[in-house]
C-alpha cells in the first residue's frame, strides 16, 4: 500500500507502562471503531485498500514505552487529516494510559517530486560536465597535448627539451612550465618555491640560463638565491602585475626577446629595476625545435667555462645590434642612482639608530622614501601595521620579529621588517624581507 499511497501519517506514542506492538494496533482499531462513521471505518478502509497496514515501532525503557506509528493513506487530504486526528483520541493501550500525537502528514508525491528534481539536477550537471562545446575543442586538445608534453627533471616540472638543450629557462612553478609549453617553449624547468634545489643549481653550470620569474617579492628572492647557488646569464621579467602563467603568447615572446644580461642587473634592488633595464636592451631569443636560447650569437651560447668574461661581454654587445651600444645606464644616471641610494641608506640607518640602537622600545613605519609614517610602542607593532592608513614600505621595531608580525606585514604589503632580533616564527612569507639591525 505504501508504494501507491498519497500520504503517510506519522504519530508518536507514549505509554505509562510496558506495551507491545499488538497492544498498540488493537487500541487503534478498537478505540476508533464507530468514531468516524461507516465511510471512515478503519477496517473497511483497509479492506478496500484505501488505508495501508499500521506500522508500529515500540520500545520500553524505565517502565515506560515509546514508539512511532505510521499509517499509509490513499484518501484525500481532508479525509486523511480526519483519520490522523482520530488517532489522537486514543488514551489507553492495553492496561496502560497512553498518549498519541501526530507529528506530520507527509505528502508522498511531493517527496517523490523532490527526489525527481534532485536526481534530474544531478543528471543535468553530469551531462554538462561531459559535453564539449565546439569552441572548446581546440583548447581541450591543446590542454591535453600540454599535459602530455610536460616531464620532470630530477623530480621538478620541466619541458621535454631540458635535458638535451644548451639553453634553459628557469621559472617558478608547474603552471609556468605548462604555459610556456603551450607556446612551444620546451626547455623550461621550475624551481617549485623560493628554495632553489641543488639539482636545478647544478643544471645551470654548463647551460645558458635565462631566469623568467614573476615580478613580485617571490621572484626577487628566487633570482637572488639562484645567482648565489648557480649561474644566471640573462633575466627576463613579466609585465607589471602579471605572472608568467597569465601571459599571452606575444607577452611571453616579448619578455624573452627583451631579456638583459644578469651582470647588468646584478645590483638591482628589485625586479622592477630589471624592467627598466629591459626596456633599453635589445637581446634576442632563438628557438630551435621549441628550445628557447638565451643569446642570439654563437659566442654567447658557448658554455661559460670555455669563454672568458671579456668574450661574453663582447658577445652581449654584438647581440644588442651595435658595437657602440651599451645596456648599462649612462654615467649621469649612475651617479644620480648612486646618490639616491646613499641618501636612502643614510636615512634608514638614522631610523634604525633612533629606534633600535637606543633601546627606545618603539616602532616606526616608513614609506618608500624612508620618511616616517607613524610611530608607537613596540608592543603594539602588529596593530599599528594592521591599521596603518598608508601601507608602509619598511617597519623598524625595537623588538623581536614574530610570526604574527610577518603574517600581518605580508597581508598589508610591507616589503621589509627591521627588528632588534629574530623571534619565534616557522614560516617567513616570501614577500617580506627580514633584517636584524645588528647584522
Amino acid at each position: 500500500m505504501q508504494d501507491t499511497a498519497k500520504y503517510l501519517i506519522h504519530a508518536d506514542i507514549t505509554a505509562a507502562g510496558v506495551v507491545e506492538r499488538s497492544d498498540v494496533v488493537g487500541a487503534v482499531f478498537g478505540q476508533t471503531e464507530g468514531l468516524l462513521g461507516d465511510e471512515l471505518d478503519l477496517r473497511d478502509l483497509q479492506d478496500s485498500k484505501k488505508v495501508g497496514r499500521i506500522d508500529v515501532e515500540i520500545r520500553s525503557e524505565g517502565g515506560q514505552s515509546f514508539g512511532e506509528i505510521t499509517v499509509a493513506s490513499g484518501l484525500d487530504k481532508v479525509e486523511t487529516a480526519i483519520l490522523a486526528a482520530a488517532l489522537e483520541t486514543i488514551d489507553q493501550v492495553g492496561p496502560c494510559r497512553a498518549e498519541i500525537e501526530v507529528s506530520e502528514i507527509e505528502d508522498v508525491r511531493s517527496a517523490k517530486r523532490r527526489e525527481v528534481v534532485e536526481r534530474a539536477t544531478e543528471l543535468l550537471n553530469a551531462f554538462e560536465e561531459q559535453s564539449v562545446r565546439t569552441e572548446d575543442i581546440v583548447e581541450t586538445v591543446r590542454q591535453q597535448v600540454r599535459v602530455a608534453d610536460i616531464t620532470d627533471y630530477e623530480g621538478f616540472p620541466a619541458g621535454p627539451r631540458v635535458e638535451d638543450s644548451d639553453a634553459i629557462v628557469i621559472v617558478e612553478g608547474r603552471s609556468d612550465v605548462l604555459q610556456l609549453l603551450k607556446y612551444g617553449i620546451k626547455n623550461a624547468v621550475a624551481v617549485e618555491g623560493t628554495d632553489v634545489p641543488a639539482a636545478i643549481a647544478d643544471l645551470t653550470v654548463d647551460r645558458t640560463v635565462t631566469s623568467f620569474l614573476d615580478g613580485d617579492r617571490g621572484g626577487d628572492l628566487i633570482l637572488k638565491e639562484l645567482a648565489q647557488v648557480g649561474d644566471v646569464d640573462y633575466v627576463a621579467v613579466t609585465p607589471d602585475g602579471k605572472s608568467v602563467e597569465d601571459l599571452s603568447r606575444s607577452e611571453v615572446m616579448t619578455a624573452l626577446r627583451d631579456k638583459v644580461p644578469y651582470d647588468v642587473v646584478a645590483d638591482a634592488e628589485t625586479l622592477d629595476a630589471v624592467r627598466d633595464e629591459s626596456s633599453r636592451a635589445d637581446e634576442s631569443t632563438t628557438a630551435d625545435g621549441g628550445a628557447v636560447g638565451a643569446a642570439a650569437s654563437p659566442a654567447a651560447a658557448e658554455p661559460r667555462d670555455a669563454a672568458s668574461a671579456e668574450e661574453r661581454a663582447t658577445a652581449t654587445e654584438h647581440s644588442a645590434g651595435s658595437a657602440d651600444s651599451d645596456t648599462a645606464p649612462s654615467s649621469d644616471d649612475a651617479e644620480r642612482a648612486s646618490s639616491d641610494d646613499a641618501a636612502s641608506v643614510t636615512s634608514l640607518a638614522d631610523h634604525i639608530d633612533a629606534v633600535v640602537s637606543t633601546d627606545s622600545g618603539t616602532v616606526r613605519l616608513l614609506d618608500e622614501d624612508a620618511e616616517s609614517l607613524a610611530e608607537g610602542d613596540a608592543a603594539d607593532v602588529v596593530s599599528l601595521v594592521e591599521t596603518a592608513e598608508t601601507v608602509p614600505r619598511t617597519v623598524v621595531v625595537d623588538g623581536s620579529c614574530t610570526q604574527k608580525l610577518l603574517d600581518v606585514a605580508a597581508q598589508r604589503g610591507v616589503g621589509v621588517v627591521v627588528a632588534a632580533e629574530h623571534g619565534e616564527y616557522v614560516k617567513q612569507p616570501t614577500a617580506v624581507q627580514v633584517r636584524i639591525a645588528g647584522e
